[in-house]
C-alpha cells in the first residue's frame, strides 16, 4: 500500500482525490497546511493520521511515498521540487508551474530522480474521451479536420477566490480551464498544437485584471483546428467536445466535467449511434494508473511532459489574447 502526504487542505483533494487514492491501494498518511488549525480539522474531518505545517515535515515522513500537491499554481515549482528532493512520487495539479522554465525544471528533477511526475489532467481519464480517442484512431470518422470545445461554466462561490483575485497565483480561466481544454485536445486528437489565436474578457466576475471567459482557435500540427470558449461565468451553458473528419463527426455532450457522465454520438453517412462508455470514476482511473508507474508498469495518465505542453498552450491563449496576434506554441521539450 502506497502512502500518500497532501501538500494543500484542498476542496479537490476532499472532493475527489483522497477517495481515489483509498479506492485504488493507497493510503492517505499526511496533510500539510500553512494553519495549524486548518490542517488539523481537515484532517479529523478526511480521517488522516497527521497534519504538518512544512512541506519539508511532510516529505520527510518515510511513511510517504508519494505527494499530491494541489495548492495554488504559484506554488507548485519549489513543494514538487521538495518532493522529488526527497525521493518521492509526485501529483501536481495543473498547469505544473507559472513559467514554462519551472515546469521544465520539474520534469528534468524528476527524471533524474527517478520518480514519478503527473499532471492531473483528469478529462483524459473519462470514457467519453477515451471513447472518441479510439474512434477517431480506427479511422471511424475518417481524417480529423476540425474541432469544438464547450468549456463554459459557472465557478462555484467556494472556489472562486483567488482564481478571481489573485494574477500572481495564477488565477484566470486560462491557466485554470484552457490548459485543461489543449490537454483533452492533445489526447484525443493525438496531436500537438502549434498555434493559438485569442480574444479574452471580464464579464464581472474576475479583478484585478484577470479574466473570467476566452474564446480562441488552435491550430494543430496535422492541420486540425480547433475552437475553444471557457468561462467562470456561465451558469446555464451545456459543456461539449466535438470532432469533425471527412468521413463523420463525434460529438461529445455533457463531457468537460469532473463526473463520469456525457454521451458520445457518431454521426456518419449510415446515422447516428451512441458510443458504448464505461462510466468510471476519472480519478480513479488516473491513481490506478499512478500506482502502477510507481511500481514500473507503464506511465501515468498524464504525465509531466503532458503538463508541460499543457502550460505551454495556455501561455500561448494568454499571450494571443493580450496581444491580438497568433502566438506560436513551443515546449522547449
Amino acid at each position: 500500500m502506497t502512502g500518500w502526504g497532501l501538500i494543500g487542505a484542498s476542496t479537490i483533494a476532499r472532493e475527489w482525490v483522497i477517495g481515489a487514492i483509498r479506492a485504488t491501494g493507497g493510503e492517505v498518511i499526511s496533510v500539510m497546511s500553512t494553519s495549524a488549525e486548518r490542517g488539523a480539522l481537515y484532517a479529523t474531518e478526511n480521517s488522516i493520521g497527521k497534519s504538518v505545517t512544512s512541506v519539508e515535515d511532510l516529505v520527510g515522513d518515510p511513511d510517504v511515498k508519494a505527494v499530491y500537491v494541489s495548492t495554488t499554481n504559484e506554488l507548485h515549482r519549489e513543494q514538487t521540487l521538495a518532493a522529488i528532493r526527497a525521493g518521492k512520487h509526485v501529483l501536481c495539479e495543473k498547469p505544473l508551474a507559472m513559467t514554462l522554465e519551472d515546469a521544465r525544471d520539474m520534469v528534468v528533477a524528476a527524471r533524474e530522480a527517478s520518480v514519478v511526475l503527473a499532471t492531473n489532467h483528469h478529462l483524459r481519464n473519462a470514457a467519453a474521451h477515451r471513447a472518441m480517442r479510439d474512434a477517431i484512431a480506427e479511422g471511424r470518422i475518417g481524417r480529423p479536420i476540425a474541432a469544438r470545445v464547450f468549456h463554459a461554466v459557472y465557478l462555484p462561490p467556494h472556489l472562486q477566490g483567488w482564481r478571481l483575485e489573485r494574477p500572481e497565483a495564477g488565477g484566470g480561466v486560462i491557466l485554470d480551464i484552457t490548459v485543461h481544454d489543449a490537454d483533452t485536445l492533445r489526447f484525443v486528437l493525438n496531436d500537438d498544437p502549434a498555434e493559438a489565436v485569442a480574444i479574452s474578457h471580464c464579464a464581472g466576475m474576475g479583478k484585478a485584471g484577470l479574466e473570467d471567459g476566452v474564446m480562441g482557435v488552435l491550430r494543430f500540427r496535422s492541420g486540425v483546428i480547433a475552437q475553444f470558449h471557457d468561462a467562470f461565468t456561465t451558469k446555464f451553458a451545456e459543456t461539449g467536445f466535438e470532432v469533425h473528419g471527412t468521413e463523420g463527426s463525434l460529438i461529445g455532450r455533457n463531457v468537460m466535467t469532473q463526473k463520469p457522465v456525457g454521451t458520445v454520438t457518431l454521426r456518419n453517412a449510415e446515422g447516428e449511434s451512441l458510443l458504448p462508455l464505461d462510466p468510471a470514476n476519472l480519478y480513479e482511473t488516473a491513481l490506478a494508473a499512478f500506482h502502477a508507474a510507481i511500481e514500473g508498469n507503464g506511465q501515468p495518465s498524464a504525465t509531466g511532459e503532458d503538463g508541460v505542453w499543457s502550460l505551454a498552450t495556455g501561455l500561448a491563449v494568454v499571450k494571443a489574447a493580450a496581444t491580438g496576434h497568433a502566438v506560436a506554441i513551443e515546449t522547449g521539450l
